[in-house]
């Protein structure tokens, strides 16, 4: 039980990556604070897995930092919710930049803000991780804001990682490549559509989520103590070609 006396708070944990970063951690012995919007899956994470919940719209900033103090100085954070709105640049609204940038971007800062000043305050030390994508680095048609904001938090872990290494705290982040989450199977369930996208990939698929699960506690566990201000493809080799 690599993660045994342990807590981390994980954003998104309703779905996705994020609920998987729930299931792994949880199994590795780590107590589990799940941040998410919905009721419903929160209620399914503390019967599933213990986990110890809190419900709170990360795209209203004071809320996400109420949430992050009422979680305390865990260990460890993940910053997995995340949201898309699909517009060209000639297409871009102000509501869907403010839509993508607030969640994908400002509420990640907030939350390393806030775990970061609870860590110190409790003699530093800790890991984080954020989830960032293959589309911060390729440009996707329609993915404008979205792009912008995974590079943008990219560029955020780094500063971070400068900063924050002086009180023991590790900040790295993983791109992921098409994840097949429920919603992304849904997505992508079309040959037509999938298959030139899969056959960029040396591995000839797509991710799980909990391959990018197992990857960022990976990042987050002492194996990784020498690893900070790194961004890792999860990605079947998609950015190596």
């Amino acid at each position: 039980m690599q993660f045994s006396g342990k807590s981390v708070v994980i954003t998104g944990a309703g779905k996705g990556i994020g609920r998987a970063c729930a299931e792994v951690m949880a199994a590795r012995g780590a107590e589990v604070v799940a941040l998410s919007r919905t009721q419903a899956d929160l209620d399914a994470l503390a019967a599933e897995l213990g986990a110890r919940t809190i419900r709170v719209d990360l795209a209203d900033p004071a809320a996400a930092r109420a949430a992050m103090a009422e979680a305390g100085a865990c260990d460890y954070l993940v910053n997995s919710a995340g949201t898309n709105v699909l517009e060209s640049v000639l297409d871009m609204t102000e509501a869907g930049y403010d839509a993508v940038l607030g969640i994908n971007l400002r509420a990640a800062l907030i939350c390393c803000q806030e775990f970061a000043r609870a860590r110190i305050s409790a003699g530093g030390g800790g890991a984080i991780v954020n989830i960032t994508s293959i589309a911060g680095h390729r440009g996707f048609p329609d993915h404008l804001c979205y792009a912008a904001s995974k590079a943008g938090l990219e560029g955020a872990t780094r500063v971070m990682a400068k900063e924050l290494g002086p009180h023991g705290i590790r900040v790295n982040a993983v791109a992921p490549t098409i994840t097949l989450t429920e919603l992304a199977a849904v997505a992508w369930s079309d040959p037509a559509k999938s298959t030139p996208m899969r056959v960029r990939h040396p591995l000839d698929r797509f991710a799980e989520a909990a391959e990018v699960a197992e990857a960022i506690a990976m990042l987050l566990s002492a194996d990784a103590a020498m690893v900070t201000g790194a961004v890792l493809p999860v990605d079947g080799g998609f950015l190596a070609v």
